[in-house]
């Protein structure tokens, strides 16, 4: 009897993931080792939650709330997670909003920028967009860290620049 006979015409289909070859830091002790190459997280309580990313090929690290604290409706809140964290040279960490909250609770996240030499807490501010207060639990996923490269070449003043076919149009200057 073939699936389509056991589920009464049903068609099902595997959904499961393939198995993605895990990439093997030991291949080089030194990148293995390098803080340079590693996210570093401390714990500050035994509140603090570790992030961790929810796939493989996830962009973020789920952060976690180390308290319980009321986003009041149309209002803000610093929600801490009591961790400090070592980034990569030649990134900075983003705090982004998780989208399911945005689209389910119309939270999104303010202030989002940890430089590489910040070394205190991690704290989130989260935005309630909504017009109910929303309640952070102790150990809630609130927001996403992300890592991006960066570039900060040398500031140079100059008295001109060079011209492009753009020039000086501003908002809405490239749409109708």
């Amino acid at each position: 009897m073939d699936l389509q006979q056991q589920q009464g015409g049903v068609h099902e289909i595997d959904q499961r993931s393939p198995k993605i070859p895990k990439f093997d830091l030991n291949q080089n002790d030194d990148v293995a080792e390098s803080p340079l190459s590693t996210l570093r997280i401390k714990k500050l309580s035994d509140k603090a939650v570790v992030p961790s990313r929810a796939s493989f090929l996830s962009a973020g690290y789920d952060l976690s709330s180390a308290a319980e604290i009321t986003v009041p409706a149309r209002g803000k809140a610093l929600v801490p997670t009591d961790l400090s964290i070592g980034i990569p040279e030649g990134t900075y960490a983003r705090i982004a909003p998780r989208s399911g909250l945005a689209l389910k609770k119309s939270i999104d996240v303010g202030a989002g920028v940890i430089d590489g030499d910040y070394r205190g807490p991690v704290g989130v501010v989260l935005l309630n967009h909504s017009d109910v207060d929303f309640e952070v639990k102790c150990g809630d996923r609130i927001a996403q860290l992300i890592l991006q490269k960066i570039v900060t070449p040398e500031v140079l003043e100059v008295e001109d620049l060079d011209s492009t076919v753009r020039s000086t149009g501003g908002f809405g200057s490239t749409g109708v």
